[in-house]
């Protein structure tokens, strides 16, 4: 069994998440009608209406559960192992000796079937 609770969805989430979304419209909407401002001026009016927006949002169920999405991202990951910088020079230095015997296996591979279709070029034409 699931041991999460089930949040409820409350009745003004769908209204709160529509208003969100038309003051982002508005937003987006006056930053291009005040063309003719300063743009620092257009984009921090933007950003603006954006943090309502996202104020907003936080207050439904959907918000609620972004948020929890993030915070336990960054649970894990705390608990990650990262690599040590010597693990990490050894693995870069490996991908790229790889990368350099595929390059020079194709380019090999190239000679070869560039030689042998010329050759086939060679017979068939006369």
């Amino acid at each position: 069994m699931n041991s999460k609770p089930v949040a409820q969805k409350s009745p003004l989430d769908t209204p709160k998440l529509l208003l969100a979304l038309a003051i982002v419209v508005a937003g987006t909407v006056g930053f291009y009608y005040y063309a003719d401002e300063l743009l620092l001026f257009r984009v921090l009016g933007l950003l603006a209406f954006v943090a309502v927006a996202v104020a907003i949002v936080m207050t439904t169920e959907l918000g609620r559960s972004i948020w929890g999405f993030f915070r336990e991202s960054r649970n894990e990951l705390r608990r990650v192992v990262w690599p040590t910088k010597q693990e990490t020079t050894q693995t870069t230095l490996i991908v790229l000796v790889m990368v350099m015997l595929v390059a020079v296996f194709l380019w090999l591979l190239d000679i070869l079937l560039r030689w042998g279709v010329g050759a086939l070029m060679r017979l068939g034409g006369g």
